[in-house]
């Protein structure tokens, strides 16, 4: 089953759940926060029932919810003595969370930078980091460049969009397909340039194949004219012209050497 698909699950699943579970809200926030498999809660923030915490004594949760939705490990920390603390299956869900934030802008990221938000104080503690919590989770591909110290991004999980962010989301849209446009546009002329280039060259062998063929015509009808046609004739002593087969039958003169 892809990423996709156990996601979708994932969300209908909690959705319901928080829908109408009798549970606690509390432990309903632990397990959708720490589950290995979910990493989008948008729609789960959705919920009217969910909405309603907002201004009680629970909004803490609501708040820790999209935390896990948009934020990272160094927002944690930044209000952690206003949230509720963490259980080590939701630090590790929320530092990967950390790595798809950075990898969303950046498809070269320094290992300084990811020691420093994921709070990893060496290289080894990184790498195994990115290999077995955040590249066999599926969540992100890319190469560990132990000279170069950084980590080449190509391939990063979408995290939920932020609030207020659709609207640039729809300007990169945009500005992606007016670049495509142009792009195809351009991709047409060169190929209809390239068309005409091969007519004009097929165009321009054909020309030069019927010049080759009247040349030789030419050459052979000269040939033919220069060599003449019918029997072959002689010149006599007198002067007159004989005819060859003719001179054959009379007897040759003998000529005797001058002494």
């Amino acid at each position: 089953m892809d990423i996709e698909q156990k996601q979708a699950e994932l969300i209908h699943h909690f959705v319901n759940q928080f829908s109408s579970s009798s549970d606690s809200l509390a432990s309903l926030f632990v397990e959708a926060t720490s589950h290995p498999s979910l990493y989008a809660f948008s729609e789960i923030l959705a919920l009217p029932t969910l909405l309603q915490l907002e201004g009680t004594e629970n909004s803490v949760y609501l708040d820790m919810l999209r935390l896990f939705a948009y934020g990272t490990w160094s927002d944690y920390k930044r209000d952690a003595e206003r949230l509720p603390q963490l259980i080590p299956d939701q630090i590790l869900k929320l530092k990967q969370l950390t790595v798809l934030t950075l990898a969303e802008t950046n498809k070269v990221i320094p290992y300084e930078q990811l020691m420093q938000e994921l709070d990893v104080t060496n290289v080894r503690e990184l790498e195994d980091f990115l290999i077995n919590e955040c590249m066999y989770a599926g969540i992100v591909r890319g190469k560990l460049d132990q000279l170069q110290r950084c980590f080449e991004v190509q391939f990063a999980a979408g995290r939920d969009l932020r609030p207020g962010h659709l609207g640039s989301m729809i300007q990169t849209l945009s500005n992606w397909l007016s670049t495509s446009e142009n792009m195809l546009v351009t991709i047409q002329e060169k190929i209809k340039w390239a068309d005409n280039m091969g007519e004009i060259d097929k165009k321009h062998r054909k020309d030069v194949e019927e010049k080759v063929e009247e040349v030789k015509n030419s050459l052979f009808k000269a040939n033919i004219d220069f060599r003449g046609e019918g029997p072959e004739e002689i010149y006599s002593e007198s002067g007159g012209v004989m005819d060859y087969e003719e001179d054959q039958t009379r007897p040759k003169r003998r000529r005797h050497p001058i002494h």
